[in-house]
């Protein structure tokens, strides 16, 4: 198959990129700065130029924008807008607008996050941006065209950020690596549609 991964030379995409190529697929790494391909999900314009450049694929998996933190009794509908446009209405467009690039049967994959379901301090864009990821996916895969799919994984923090974003999220269980790249070679490589997919470790 061939593949867009958009964000793919960030953390996830550093260990999935090379799992699917592994597996036989040919990938193309898009990103906002790094890649093969630019695309900026804040900005419509990019994501449809990076479709005709491409061409058609058979699957689109983005892993790519993350939500800020933030402090409720400051948050503004303005921030919380602003933290909303790539990680939630970026993935969205990739999907509204790739359905009309990519191939009969495509499938989209898209990540969102474990405040969905489990409150946590400073994570309310997080938790509103995963949580409309999830009734997206849900309405999208019963009216998508052609055949084609979509899946979310929703992921727990990932073992090899806890490095990094460990201190924000004390007592949260990470994920495995390894596990959480399973999950979305299943999503690219199996049949599946309108599943949330929980890696919460």
């Amino acid at each position: 198959m061939r593949i867009i991964v958009v964000g793919g030379a960030g953390t996830i995409g550093r260990r999935l990129v090379p799992a699917l190529r592994s597996n036989g697929h040919d990938v193309v790494v898009a990103g906002r700065t790094s890649g093969s391909v630019h695309v900026d999900l804040t900005a419509h314009a990019t994501i449809e130029a990076m479709y005709h450049e491409v061409g058609t694929v058979d699957s689109v998996v983005s892993i790519a924008a993350h939500g800020a933190l933030d402090e409720f009794t400051t948050l503004t509908p303005d921030a919380l807008y602003e933290n909303m446009r790539a990680k939630f209405f970026g993935q969205v467009d990739l999907v509204l607008t790739g359905q009309h690039h990519c191939a009969d049967r495509a499938s989209f994959t898209l990540t969102s996050g474990i405040f969905a379901d489990q409150a946590w301090p400073h994570v309310t864009g997080g938790g509103v941006i995963s949580g409309a990821l999830h009734s997206f996916a849900l309405s999208a895969a019963i009216e998508l065209p052609r055949g084609m799919r979509i899946n979310v994984v929703s992921p727990t923090m990932i073992a090899d950020s806890v490095d990094t974003h460990g201190e924000h999220f004390p007592g949260l269980r990470p994920v495995p690596m390894d596990q959480l790249v399973d999950h979305y070679l299943r999503c690219v490589e199996g049949n599946d549609t309108g599943r949330v997919i929980r890696a919460y470790g």
